[in-house]
């Protein structure tokens, strides 16, 4: 297992992977044959900023077994999916900010975050593994009570692309077993989500694949691979603590 991550550093933005306690520093392209120097920083003095910027984030909808049980969904013949504005971002550790216009329910959502690699487009399941770079941890923050306002229209990238609603990180994990990963989610220290990627209708490589064949995929595009039971709503104040093993945890309050 290796885990990228990026950071900053007497106001430079540099990027490394993790080994021990220490960040050893690579320069070049993280996606594309990066270079290992000589250059090596205490982990505990880094300001770590998300690991890559992605061009994209899309996100899936009913993809988890047990949540779809409980909402009387079934599997549907493809992965759904919608766009999560890139505007949405914030660095790790950012409070998650109530926009003014909204008043209502605002949900988290712990996810697996798959990173593309490099370019994918009309790729076969079977390739899609060269295809994906690594794995990350999402919060997918949600507006949940926008979602049905209006009948007659669901207003899904809506609701999730409020300024601060994007959440990922803190590492990219490769050479990790994607199809088997423990996923935890606290709310004030109480565990809300705990459940295993491999509930899962579509697992990530067909994910990636049918994709694909939609859209082109670029080197740090982030497909969030949608959440499973236990989602809810936060309060103000509230804090917010998303894992995925073998990749970290996200920590965020709303305010």
């Amino acid at each position: 297992m290796k885990q990228w991550v990026r950071f900053r550093l007497n106001n430079q933005e540099k990027f490394g992977m993790l080994v021990d306690e220490e960040i050893q520093i690579y320069t070049g392209d993280m996606f594309s044959r990066p270079s290992k120097t000589d250059e090596k920083f205490k982990f505990a003095e880094c300001d770590l900023i998300n690991p890559c910027k992605p061009s994209k984030i899309i996100a899936l909808w009913n993809n988890y077994k047990t949540l779809a049980s409980e909402k009387n969904l079934s599997k549907p013949d493809n992965p759904l999916y919608l766009n999560k504005a890139v505007s949405s971002i914030i660095n790790i550790g950012d409070n998650i900010i109530r926009p003014k216009s909204y008043n209502e329910a605002i949900f988290y959502e712990g996810e697996l975050g798959i990173v593309i690699g490099k370019v994918a487009k009309d790729i076969e399941i079977d390739d899609a593994k060269d295809y994906i770079f690594g794995y990350t941890c999402i919060n997918d923050v949600t507006a949940m009570d926008l979602v049905k306002k209006d009948s007659s229209f669901d207003q899904w990238t809506r609701s999730k692309s409020y300024d601060t609603f994007g959440i990922f990180g803190p590492t990219i994990s490769t050479e990790i077993d994607p199809m088997n990963l423990q996923i935890t989610s606290k709310l004030n220290d109480e565990i809300v989500q705990n459940y295993n990627t491999n509930d899962m209708f579509f697992n990530v490589y067909e994910i990636v694949s049918y994709l694909s064949k939609d859209m082109s995929l670029h080197p740090g595009d982030i497909i969030a691979c949608g959440t499973n039971a236990g989602l809810g709503p936060m309060n103000e104040g509230d804090t917010i603590q998303v894992s995925v093993e073998k990749i970290g945890e996200l920590t965020n309050k709303l305010i």
